[in-house]
């Protein structure tokens, strides 16, 4: 099942929504339904794809391109919570409690995003049980995560907060070799550590310096994950 874009993309370009994860699975019947409501939208890179304390109107699947959660401080400063990437949804909080949006999402790079309006939403969610079922453990993750980065917050050394959210980024790839695939940009991490990006750039040189890591195109190669993690404890003195 497959669905025009409606709105500022280019024409021709179709969406196919039994690929989304979300709707994986799903009865033809919710999906066509989906078809009919579902629209396309395409933002430039540093673009607002939602605004904090907005009216929860849409269900957002991110098809293409990579965003990222923000949130403001008391004192007006940016704080990102987490990125998103094709085949993430967001949204779903002001969907399922009818509240303003909690957060502000921007685009890191071009992105397209296809919209559900909240009747259509709210259908999909109580009429279909793996759906449901899909959305609160992507809620149990999420509160997880946020819990995760509130501790990295709460890390008075600036490298420290560098060193535990690439820690927190870093995954086992196939071949045992641990990686970050899809490296944030110096900025974003700094907006997520609540730092500035000439911090980040030097907590990075240090951990390369002493082959802790090593670049590789948009991918970070962790070749000594132990060392990384004594230095989110310690700093860079255990990198010495």
């Amino acid at each position: 099942m497959t669905v025009a874009a409606a709105g500022p993309p280019r024409p021709g370009l179709t969406v196919h929504v039994d690929r989304i994860p979300l709707l994986n699975g799903v009865d033809q019947e919710t999906l066509n339904m989906v078809a009919a409501s579902l629209q396309v939208g395409k933002f430039d890179k540093g673009a607002h794809v939602l605004h904090k304390g907005g009216a929860g109107e849409h269900l957002l699947f991110v098809l293409s391109g990579r965003l990222q959660v923000v949130d403001l401080t008391e004192d007006g400063r940016e704080i990102g919570l987490n990125f998103l990437g094709p085949g993430d949804y967001f949204g779903e909080l002001a969907i399922i409690d009818g509240l303003p949006r909690s957060a502000s999402v921007v685009a890191c790079a071009v992105s397209l995003v296809a919209t559900l309006p909240r009747n259509q939403a709210l259908r999909l969610i109580y009429h279909c049980p793996l759906v449901a079922e899909r959305l609160l453990k992507r809620m149990a993750s999420s509160i997880r995560m946020a819990a995760n980065y509130r501790t990295i917050l709460g890390i008075p050394n600036a490298f420290q907060r560098v060193f535990a959210l690439l820690n927190q980024f870093a995954k086992v790839a196939p071949g045992g070799l641990v990686v970050i695939d899809n490296m944030p940009t110096q900025q974003e991490i700094a907006i997520t550590v609540n730092t500035s990006r000439e911090s980040v750039s030097r907590a990075i040189h240090v951990l390369i310096q002493h082959g802790v890591v090593e670049k590789d195109m948009r991918r970070l190669i962790i070749r000594q994950p132990d060392a990384l993690r004594r230095a989110v404890s310690s700093g860079d003195e255990l990198l010495e």
